[in-house]
C-alpha cells in the first residue's frame, strides 16, 4: 500500500500559480525569493501578475513549474511517499522532492534545460502533434516509416493518447498517415519545437556536462524514470536517465502501469494543475487519485 507522488510538466502553468503559497507560508516565501536570487531575474512577479504569454516562454514555464510543484511537497506536512515520478520537466521536481538534489541545484538544472532546449529549437523550427485514438504500435510504425524526415513517439500519455514529435514536414505527414490509419485526431500542437527527439541533441550534450557536476544524493524513495518507466535509486542511473530524456520519449502510461505493479494504490499530483491526474484515471481507474 504506497503512495506515489507525481510531478507535472510544462503546460500546467497558470497566471497566479504559487501566489496563495506565498501569502500563506513563510516557508515558501523564503523559497519563493530563494529561487529569484538563483535565477537572477523576479520570477514569482510573471507567476503571479504575469500574462499567458509571458508564462508560455520556455525560461519562466519550465522554472514556474519547478519551483511551484517542489514548495507544494516541501511545506505538505503529509509528504511521505513510496515513490515519485515527473512528466518530462517534471522528473526534476520529483528528483528535488525526493532529496537527490538540492532546491538550489535541480532549479540551476531546470533553467540550463530550459535555455538550451530553446536553442535547439532554434537551430531547426520543428513541432509536436497530439495523436488520439490511435494503438501505440500503429504509431511506432507510421513514424518509423518516414525515413526522409524526423518524426518519433515523444509522449506516451495514456492509452490512445500519444504526442509525436519531429520537423515540420515530418510531423504533418505522419499526422496525415495517421488519420488515414484511422486516429480520431490529429493536431498540431502550439509548442516551440520537437522536445523528446532527436533535435534536442544539441540540448542533451549541454545539459549532459550539468547533470555530471551537480551534486546528487540517493533519493528517500525509488523515482520511475521517463526513459524506461523503472524504478531507480542509484545515483549514476539516475543521472544517466535524467540526460536521455531529452531524446527520449516520456513513457508516462509505462510508468504508471509499473508503479501500480509495485504497489501504488493512491496517486497525489503535486503542482500546478490537474493533467496528471486526469491521465492516471486513463492508465489505472482503480487508483485513488488527488492533489495536494
Amino acid at each position: 500500500m504506497k503512495s506515489a507522488y507525481i510531478f507535472p510538466g510544462q503546460g500546467s502553468q497558470f497566471k497566479g500559480m504559487g501566489l496563495d503559497l506565498y501569502q500563506s507560508s513563510d516557508s515558501a516565501k523564503t523559497l519563493f525569493d530563494q529561487a529569484n536570487g538563483i535565477l537572477g531575474f523576479d520570477i514569482t512577479k510573471i507567476m503571479f501578475e504575469g500574462s499567458d504569454e509571458e508564462l508560455k516562454q520556455t525560461n519562466v514555464t519550465q522554472p514556474a513549474i519547478f519551483i511551484h510543484s517542489v514548495i507544494l511537497a516541501k511545506i505538505s506536512l503529509d509528504f511521505d511517499p513510496g515513490m515519485v515520478a515527473g512528466h518530462s520537466l517534471g522528473e526534476f521536481s520529483a528528483l528535488v522532492a525526493a532529496g537527490a538534489l538540492s532546491f538550489e541545484d535541480g532549479l540551476k538544472l531546470v533553467a540550463k534545460r530550459a535555455d538550451a532546449m530553446q536553442k535547439a529549437c532554434e537551430i531547426r523550427p520543428s513541432t509536436m502533434a497530439a495523436i488520439l485514438g490511435l494503438a501505440d504500435n500503429i504509431i511506432e510504425e507510421v513514424c518509423a516509416g518516414i525515413t526522409d524526415e524526423i518524426v518519433v513517439p515523444a509522449n506516451y500519455n495514456c492509452p490512445g493518447q500519444v504526442v509525436i514529435s519531429g520537423t515540420f514536414e515530418g510531423v504533418e505527414k505522419a499526422c496525415e498517415l495517421l488519420k488515414a490509419a484511422g486516429a480520431k485526431r490529429a493536431l498540431i500542437l502550439p509548442v516551440g519545437g520537437a522536445f523528446h527527439s532527436p533535435l534536442m541533441e544539441p540540448a542533451r550534450e549541454e545539459l549532459a556536462t550539468a547533470i555530471h557536476e551537480a551534486q546528487f544524493e540517493p533519493p528517500i524513495c525509488a523515482i520511475y524514470q521517463n526513459v524506461n518507466a523503472k524504478p531507480a535509486t542509484e545515483v549514476n542511473v539516475i543521472k544517466e536517465n535524467l540526460i536521455s530524456q531529452l531524446t527520449a520519449p516520456v513513457r508516462w502510461t509505462q510508468s504508471i502501469e509499473q508503479m501500480v505493479n509495485d504497489g501504488a494504490v493512491t496517486f497525489i499530483e503535486c503542482g500546478p494543475g490537474k493533467v496528471l491526474q486526469g491521465l492516471v484515471k486513463k492508465i489505472a481507474p482503480a487508483a485513488e487519485i488527488k492533489s495536494i
